[in-house]
């Protein structure tokens, strides 16, 4: 009986290991220095990509120097095929200045890196060369 307490929390811990989403980091920013983030990428059972990218302290594109109209996310797959993933928009809350946003995103190919451009639409195929954020490869 007492083998049970010791394999029951172990295997526990090995379902949590195996089941959590692999996670990316954003690069610091030349562009937004302040600005920071993560990726989070975690397959379902339909064989999918679920991708969460979540902003902190990337300030409206607004003000950015040239102002854009959208901040756009985009995905880079095995292939070197880029597809856009949607727009973020960070905003602040009711109790904090701190501007955050979250996008949520599916894929049937894994992402082998996500960046962030600022764009003069968000109706854009392909991404423009102001980069904001990027994972490394």
């Amino acid at each position: 009986m007492r083998k049970n307490y010791v394999v029951l929390p172990l295997l526990c811990a090995l379902f949590l290991f195996t089941a959590c989403a692999k996670k990316m980091s954003f690069e610091r920013s030349s562009v937004v220095p302040g600005a920071d983030g993560k990726v989070a990428v975690k397959k379902d059972n339909n064989d999918n990509y679920l991708i969460t990218v979540s902003t902190v302290n990337l300030p409206s594109s607004k003000n950015l120097t040239p102002a854009r109209d959208a901040y756009v996310v985009w995905m880079e797959d095995e292939d070197k095929t880029v597809k856009k993933l949607g727009q973020i928009k960070p905003s602040t809350g009711l109790l904090s200045k701190a501007y955050k946003g979250e996008l949520k995103a599916t894929s049937t190919s894994r992402p082998r890196r996500v960046f962030i451009t600022a764009e003069d639409g968000g109706g854009l195929d392909y991404p423009g060369d102001f980069t904001v954020l990027s994972t490394h490869d």
